[in-house]
């Protein structure tokens, strides 16, 4: 996968590092390491799953359209929602 640009960068230092997303409904929230013990673990969308760590490796999760960790390959969820695909085809 290929590094991020600066553009990238500068988005996640203002926006936030890091990704949460919901596994049922697909509400996402971006935030800062230092306040992940905020988060909820219930989405407040529909109650499903808020996923902010890789399940297998337990690293941080850096986009919304991730489906597979960054570190270790595992997916994180599933590659559609809603019977569309979260990543284009060859991303």
């Amino acid at each position: 996968m290929p590094k991020r640009n600066w553009i990238q960068e500068e988005r996640r230092k203002t926006l936030g590092d890091w990704v949460a997303f919901c596994l049922g409904c697909g509400h996402t929230q971006r935030y800062f390491l230092e306040d992940e013990s905020e988060l909820p673990t219930e989405c407040p969308q529909c109650g499903g799953e808020l996923r902010h760590r890789c399940p297998s490796c337990s690293a941080p999760i850096p986009s919304a359209f991730a489906v597979q960790c960054e570190e270790c390959g595992v997916e994180v969820r599933r590659p559609e929602l809603f019977g569309t695909p979260i990543r284009k085809p060859g991303r």
